[in-house]
């Protein structure tokens, strides 16, 4: 099982920036999709057994009285408010992805699999504080990063312990690699090369999400937005100069009261 919780998390999961009548459901739609993401990563069970599980969360969103408990509170929490299923289900799409261990085989592949697996968070936190869904592309564009920095984070134990591969495949093979090379006890200048390729995209990424702390109208929303980006930019950063193969890079204490600050700033402007 996954040893990740909210305090350990790249990202802050409902700050204290977030609204408190808001917390609970952000916390409700952050275990669902923990617990449904650790059933997707269990060991112990193969790609059939995944499968049933996660269908039973996607049942339990629709209604179901059976499967998961943190399935059904967060129906109840987002009936209640009137906001869509849709968020959480397609997160679903992603984690049944990985249970039936579909590779990454390009950048178009990688991007496909963050459209469900990263920005449904970002969009299911602007409707929850009634943004305009004009933010979309911008918050899509965020999530991403966030999400592709936690791959290239991850990626020798992604590998190692359960053979998925979020490195585009086609860039390893034009570099002369193969999903192999990830294992080694450092980024050799090839993979390092995958890596700042990988990153380039990143940056791109970064920059189109831009926009978004402007976009957002909730203030408390705003400042969050503004430390989320922060925080992917600076570990960008970091695993330009770091190597994740020789030991995990992760955000500073100093870049995240950077990140901090710059939260802040946004409350004040518009």
């Amino acid at each position: 099982m996954s040893s990740r919780t909210a305090s350990t998390e790249n990202f802050p999961v409902a700050s204290f920036l977030i609204a408190p009548a808001h917390r609970p459901t952000v916390l409700a739609f952050y275990r669902f999709a923990r617990e449904a993401d650790d059933v997707a990563d269990d060991p112990a069970l193969d790609g059939d057994a995944k499968t049933a599980r996660l269908e039973a969360f996607d049942q339990a969103l629709q209604g179901s009285a059976d499967g998961p408990e943190s399935a059904q509170t967060l129906r109840a929490a987002l009936v209640d408010r009137g906001l869509s299923l849709d968020h959480p289900r397609h997160l679903l799409q992603a984690f049944l992805a990985d249970a039936r261990g579909r590779p990454c085989r390009s950048w178009s592949d990688l991007i496909a699999y963050c459209r469900f697996s990263a920005a449904p968070v970002g969009r299911f936190l602007l409707d929850l504080h009634g943004e305009d869904r004009a933010a979309w592309p911008a918050s899509d564009a965020l999530c991403t990063s966030l999400q592709i920095l936690n791959h290239l984070q991850d990626a020798k134990q992604d590998w190692a312990d359960l053979r998925r591969l979020y490195v585009p495949r086609d860039w390893l093979v034009q570099a002369g690699l193969a999903e192999r090379d990830l294992l080694g006890p450092r980024l050799a200048p090839p993979l390092r090369g995958v890596y700042d390729r990988v990153l380039d995209r990143v940056d791109e990424l970064n920059l189109q999400a831009r926009p978004l702390v402007r976009a957002i109208a909730d203030r408390r929303l705003r400042m969050e937005a503004a430390g989320i980006h922060a925080i992917a930019l600076h570990l960008a950063k970091r695993l330009r100069r770091g190597d994740p193969l020789a030991a995990r890079v992760a955000p500073t204490r100093l870049g995240k009261a950077a990140a901090l600050v710059r939260a802040l700033a946004a409350g004040l402007v518009r």
